[in-house]
């Protein structure tokens, strides 16, 4: 029988990060002035609340976030983006999840951060992490360069991580199948790519994917508490 290749799949908000990527990036806009206070934050609460319940649908909590880089251009926003990495998303990063990733990267793994958020907010973190591939959600560019509020392609969250894991793997010609896969994720959104790995591990997990774990024997780690 052949060797399965070792494919360790790592989500980023609450699993590997102290926090959620697209929360963060808006209370770092409202604090300069860039989104209203007043009228943002409580549509920012009310969209963390349903997404971390599973009640949102994936294009409306993934529209909902990249709308804030509607209007400006990749260049226009980049000092902000790396002030964001820098400021805000490294320190939320401990040393026990740099380890983590470190460990399976060091062991030969194919290791791959898949998340929700867009991938204008997450590249410079998987490349802080160490992590060469990512798969996230994609936005949508405009004929004159800039950001139009608006998704693009199949989204990166729930049965379509499953999707976009399969189309990545197919670019690298491989099938999951031919994987030894394991996932780390905190959240009952990747309940469908839990399920289709081999090896699930919930992280941090959520009240819903804390019991979905317990039902099905997974392993539970609090990686936050390592620290």
């Amino acid at each position: 029988m052949p060797r399965l290749l070792p494919l360790t799949l790592f989500d980023l908000d609450h699993t590997l990060l102290e926090g959620d990527s697209d929360v963060l990036w808006c209370e770092f806009l409202m604090d300069r002035g860039i989104l209203d206070r007043a009228e943002f934050e409580p549509r920012n609460r009310r969209m963390e609340r349903d997404y971390r319940a599973g009640t949102v649908s994936p294009l409306g909590f993934c529209e909902f976030y990249v709308a804030t880089l509607q209007g400006r251009s990749h260049v226009e926003w980049e000092p902000l983006r790396r002030e964001f990495l820098e400021t805000v998303i490294a320190p939320r990063i401990g040393p026990v999840a740099h380890d983590l990733v470190a460990r399976h990267r060091d062991a030969g793994d194919l290791v791959v951060l898949s998340t929700a958020t867009n991938r204008f907010l997450t590249e410079l973190t998987a490349a802080h992490l160490g992590i060469a591939n990512l798969i996230a959600t994609e936005c949508e560019i405009g004929d004159d360069r800039r950001f139009t509020g608006r998704v693009a392609g199949t989204l990166n969250m729930r049965e379509g991580k499953v999707a976009r894991l399969h189309e990545w793997l197919a670019l690298q010609r491989i099938e999951l199948h031919e994987c030894d896969s394991t996932l780390y994720s905190d959240s009952i959104n990747d309940l469908p790519l839990l399920q289709a790995v081999r090896r699930p591990i919930a992280v941090n997990p959520d009240i819903r994917l804390a019991t979905e774990a317990a039902d099905r024997g997974w392993t539970v780690l609090h990686l936050h508490k390592l620290l």
